[in-house]
């Protein structure tokens, strides 16, 4: 019996006018690859499901909350790093503002300084199916706040 080979993005970007759906395939693996290669952290939420789940995190998303993706697919977002919000979840899904800062935990439970990009994925009739959230970590701006504010009344009190 012959061994299958799993065709990559590559194989099919090579060839001269490769299949409608063959673009399509090598289009998502390259999609996929490239979400799975950001050093953001970056969860994909189903807005069809009234509960918003979790349906994709990239490895970024995994080093930064401690949460591997097994474990985040199908689950509410505030759930796994909100502390249980969802409420903030649906209002912030549901806000017109993209951008936003905000404190979520780590698995661990340490607290995350982290900027927060929302952005909407619809279908061709205007229908929004999902959610990108994309974070960035606010820690170092944090720290140097505080040594900032530290700082400021070492010279207030001199």
């Amino acid at each position: 019996m012959a061994k299958k080979r799993a065709m990559s993005f590559a194989d099919l970007r090579g060839r001269a006018n490769p299949p409608a759906l063959a673009r399509l395939l090598g289009d998502a693996a390259m999609a996929r690859a490239a979400l799975g290669a950001c050093g953001f952290p970056i969860a994909i939420l189903d807005a069809t499901a009234p509960a918003r789940p979790v349906s994709y995190v990239n490895a970024a998303f995994e080093a930064c909350f401690g949460c591997r993706a097994e474990e985040a697919r199908g689950r509410a977002l505030g759930a796994l790093i909100l502390r249980g919000d969802e409420a903030q979840v649906h209002r912030m899904l549901a806000e017109s503002n993209p951008r936003r800062s905000l404190k979520a935990w780590s698995r661990d439970g340490s607290v995350r300084h982290v900027d927060l990009s929302i952005t909407a994925l619809r279908a061709e009739d205007g229908r929004t199916t999902h959610w990108v959230l994309a974070f960035s970590d606010r820690a170092e701006l944090e720290r140097l706040r505080a040594e900032l504010d530290s700082l400021r009344r070492l010279a207030a009190a001199a």
